[in-house]
């Protein structure tokens, strides 16, 4: 009985003591929590260990001075009246004056429509078709109006020489006179020229080539007689050859 009494006891000394033991390790272990937590990590030094980094630096242009374009300019030469052309084409060819109604006259003193030839398809320098009759006759030979016209210009061109523009009382026929030797005595633009009068000489001036003398002599029909030098261009020997005495 008394051994069991023993045992008991030793067992609850045992039993106090694993709760003295078990509460002392729960303190034991909480105390070193504690302390773990309010470990603080040193702080970084920033200024000192670890260089500044300088920031990009952002260099702004200087402002580029804003360069015109040059522009070279030339003073244009002096231009000197081009020949007027009367070749223009326009859509649809007019009719030729009627032969009766015009009763042209050979525009040089003296020449026969036994001696025209028809030299209206002939070529020319550059392509070109003559689109006009060529009348030679000697230096000086009076040149004369082909029918009653207007002398609407008086002009001195490169191919042509000295000119005449008469334009016919049709007020639609430009009747083309070209490298005449001069004009006739008091000629003047606006004139009303007859048929049959004289208004210039046969001479060889413009690209006629020296010493060929003759009369180039073209019909056009226009449009607008202010614009005399475009019109449409027809044969004059077929006139000339029918014309009525």
């Amino acid at each position: 009985m008394a051994n069991r009494t023993r045992i008991r006891l030793l067992i609850a000394i045992l039993l106090v003591v694993g709760a003295l033991v078990a509460f002392v390790w729960a303190l034991s272990r909480r105390s070193q929590t504690e302390q773990v937590a309010v470990v603080q990590l040193p702080p970084v030094a920033t200024s000192s260990a670890v260089p500044a980094v300088a920031e990009p630096s952002l260099a702004v242009p200087s402002p580029v001075p804003s360069v015109e374009p040059t522009v070279e300019l030339t003073t244009p030469s002096p231009v000197t009246e081009s020949t007027p052309q009367t070749a223009a084409t326009p859509e649809a060819s007019p009719a030729a004056p009627d032969v009766s109604a015009t009763s042209l006259l050979i525009p040089v003193e003296g020449v026969r429509a036994s001696d025209l030839r028809d030299t209206f398809q002939a070529s020319r320098s550059e392509g070109r078709v003559h689109d006009a009759i060529d009348i030679p006759a000697p230096r000086g030979t009076p040149v004369l109006a082909a029918t009653d016209g207007r002398i609407v210009k008086l002009f001195q061109s490169v191919p042509g020489g000295i000119t005449i523009y008469q334009l016919d009382t049709d007020n639609r026929t430009i009747y083309y006179y070209a490298h005449l030797d001069r004009y006739a005595e008091g000629l003047r633009e606006g004139n009303l020229a007859r048929r049959g009068e004289v208004i210039a000489y046969v001479g060889d001036t413009g690209n006629a080539g020296a010493g060929n003398y003759h009369l180039h002599f073209s019909i056009s029909i226009v449009s607008d007689p202010k614009r005399y030098w475009q019109g449409t261009n027809i044969n004059p020997y077929p006139l000339l050859v029918n014309r009525k005495s």
